[in-house]
């Protein structure tokens, strides 16, 4: 079962306190919102976790195995994936080749047999096609296969990036936004989309501002504010926490 467990993270940048003391989890199949105001530290949570920040104390585990100061690609190669608050795709790839890449951890052909063009490295590089074709249809855009990145509507991109994070075959994705830049019927879309990710037994934890996204789809749903923890609960509770509101609007 692949649970994320932080615990009691602190953050520090020279005299600024990111983050403190933050703990949660998230189980698999699950999805989990993380929410605050601007500058809450929800970015820098994600960050912690896929190795870009080091917590200045505290820990990651992932299946019971400490992940704290790994480096980005081993936490991939871990089963965790993630997508970026502003659109990071290869712009000049198609959607296919940028699926491609994500495999790369996946992957196990070194540099000779990709020259030599052995059988084995013909044998994955089929397997890596088919994978990421998967994940393409997955998120609806089988057609778009050979469509170059740059080209494609906005909304499409963001598909096309949680398509990349699911190419890499992971038990845990992060989701930054993903609902950023879309209209009312991309959105509905793409709560659909998590939920059928939740259904391949895959958690999420997802930073988003949209609240219909949020409390339409989150089975747990984590509040920051100033980098503190100020609530956790399930939607219906948060709607109704003091601290929420406090923190959204004002007293």
């Amino acid at each position: 079962m692949a649970n994320l467990t932080l615990d009691d993270i602190c953050v520090r940048f020279g005299g600024l306190q990111a983050l403190t003391d933050v703990a949660f989890s998230v189980s698999e199949g699950e999805v989990v919102g993380l929410i605050g105001p601007n500058g809450a530290g929800k970015t820098t949570v994600f960050n912690v976790i896929t190795g870009v920040y080091k917590a200045s104390s505290g820990s990651v585990s992932y299946d019971g195995t400490r992940i704290t100061g790994l480096r980005p690609y081993q936490v991939l190669s871990m089963g965790i994936a993630r997508t970026f608050q502003n659109i990071r795709l290869f712009q000049n790839m198609t959607a296919l080749e940028n699926c491609m890449v994500a495999q790369h951890s996946r992957s196990r052909s070194g540099v000779v047999g990709a020259i030599l063009r052995s059988p084995g490295q013909r044998r994955e590089e089929e397997r890596i096609i088919e994978k990421s074709q998967k994940a393409l249809d997955f998120m609806g855009l089988g057609r778009r296969t050979d469509e170059v990145a740059s080209n494609m509507p906005y909304g499409h991109q963001r598909r096309l990036e949680i398509a990349r994070a699911l190419a890499s075959e992971p038990h845990t994705i992060l989701l930054d936004e993903p609902a950023a830049g879309l209209n009312p019927a991309e959105s509905k879309e793409l709560m659909e989309s998590i939920g059928r990710i939740t259904d391949l037994g895959i958690n999420v934890l997802m930073v988003e501002h949209d609240m219909k996204v949020v409390m339409g789809i989150c089975n747990r749903i984590v509040v920051l504010d100033h980098g503190v923890m100020i609530a956790e609960g399930r939607p219906e509770e948060i709607q109704k926490n003091p601290d929420v509101i406090e923190a959204y609007l004002g007293q």
